[in-house]
């Protein structure tokens, strides 16, 4: 018998802003991903573009504390998105080449532009990092 697909609701994870807590934040979403029956291939995608994610924003961020998950469960989808709110030094501490690099995420989201549907991301020296990622759930 096939389950029914319905939207299923919003699971948010704040994780402190640290390199060893990444591997949380990819065992919520496999937890997450598994639930939903994505294939093994796309659970492991998602894990990889989320510790990206997650990896970008810490590495990014100079006074954030945290950083914070929210996946939307929809019923042919799964929306991630991974924000932090640290303020950065853009100026004297960080060179015009680091900031365009910066704006435009770096190798991080290029790969995670190949492993996800659908990408969106978000740089403002004073208000943070948001990166929404969308992975289709697929019959």
């Amino acid at each position: 018998m096939e389950q029914t697909r319905k939207a299923r609701g919003i699971v948010e994870l704040r994780i402190p802003g640290d390199a060893e807590w990444v591997g949380v934040a990819r065992l919520a979403i496999a937890g997450v991903a598994s639930r939903m029956n994505f294939s093994i291939d796309d659970i492991e995608d998602l894990k990889i573009a989320v510790a990206e994610a997650c990896t970008n924003c810490i590495q990014h961020a100079t006074a954030s504390d945290e950083v914070r998950l929210s996946c939307e469960v929809g019923p042919e989808h799964i929306r991630i998105t991974v924000e932090e709110h640290g303020k950065r030094g853009v100026g004297p501490q960080a060179s015009p080449e680091e900031s365009a690099d910066l704006k435009v995420g770096g190798l991080g989201v290029f790969l995670i532009r190949s492993l996800m549907d659908d990408v969106s991301y978000e740089f403002d020296p004073q208000a943070g990092t948001k990166l929404t990622m969308t992975k289709l759930l697929k019959a």
